[in-house]
């Protein structure tokens, strides 16, 4: 594979799609490719390529993320009052509105001008959802649809798994595991549309360390844009360690759950890419 960032990306959409087109072709309802990656791994990008790309072969394509059915600031408070004060960070499962996503999903076959479908956009620099007003509207029944997200195809871990603590956060905002065991049992609930993936494209990282870099790169920028709400180090350290345990499970597990697994090295560069 190419090193440059753009091309890179350009030919990793395309052997993609050169993979999935006939499955695409043949599916008599709107194919459904989930691209799973945690923090920084480049899945948006890829997902507008894709959609790009598959929108010059004729074929009607909409991109949806996960992160786009996070629950409003206003949501997770409540969440952190009833349930767990760590629910006020989004991310984790329990955080996003699946059933909401469930829906849009099931009416996207029948879109039309008289009929459109719209689905929530979430502001990060806002760290809430845009009034629904701002939301996309999706007017014909496309044939792919690409769903990205950092959780996409994770299962709940075991709870044995859930007894010792990965982090400092969790040892000390979470001694007694009730967070991290509400999570989990939230989790099981997603499992519903995970089944509904017609195929999983995994971007697998090297390691967790890795995972934070990327992502606090992401975050430096941000800080430099001067942009809202963005986190400085000790705070972005705060922010990831609600990921750890599910990324460091996403890492060990997600590979062997893949139709195709992209292989990244540290610089993001691909060093492989696999078909199951």
């Amino acid at each position: 594979m190419v090193n440059d960032a753009s091309t890179q990306n350009s030919a990793l959409a395309g052997l993609l799609l050169d993979q999935y087109a006939g499955r695409i072709a043949r599916s008599k309802r709107p194919y459904l490719l989930g691209i799973s990656g945690l923090q920084g791994s480049g899945k948006s990008t890829l997902a507008r390529e894709l959609k790009a790309q598959a929108e010059a072969r004729g074929l009607p394509t909409e991109v949806l993320s996960l992160d786009d059915f996070y629950y409003s600031r206003s949501e997770r408070e409540v969440l952190a009052q009833q349930v767990h004060p760590l629910l006020r960070t989004r991310g984790v499962p329990g955080t996003h509105e699946i059933e909401l996503l469930m829906s849009v999903l099931a009416a996207l076959p029948q879109a039309s001008d008289k009929l459109p479908v719209s689905y929530p956009r979430f502001d990060k620099g806002r760290d809430t959802r845009m009034p629904p007003s701002r939301w996309p509207k999706v007017t014909r029944p496309p044939k792919l649809v690409i769903l990205e997200g950092w959780a996409l195809g994770i299962k709940p871990q075991t709870q044995a798994q859930l007894d010792v603590p990965v982090n400092d956060l969790e040892r000390t905002e979470d001694p007694e595991g009730t967070w991290r065991h509400w999570v989990n049992k939230q989790l099981r609930g997603y499992q519903p549309l995970w089944r509904k993936l017609d195929a999983l494209v995994v971007l697998q990282a090297p390691d967790w360390a890795v995972v934070q870099k990327w992502r606090s790169q992401q975050e430096a920028e941000l800080l430099a844009r001067h942009a809202p709400l963005a986190m400085d180090a000790e705070a972005m350290v705060r922010f990831l360690a609600h990921f750890e345990r599910l990324s460091r499970h996403a890492l060990a597990t997600l590979p062997a759950q893949a139709d195709s697994c992209v292989e990244y090295d540290t610089q993001r560069h691909v060093t492989g890419l696999s078909h199951f």
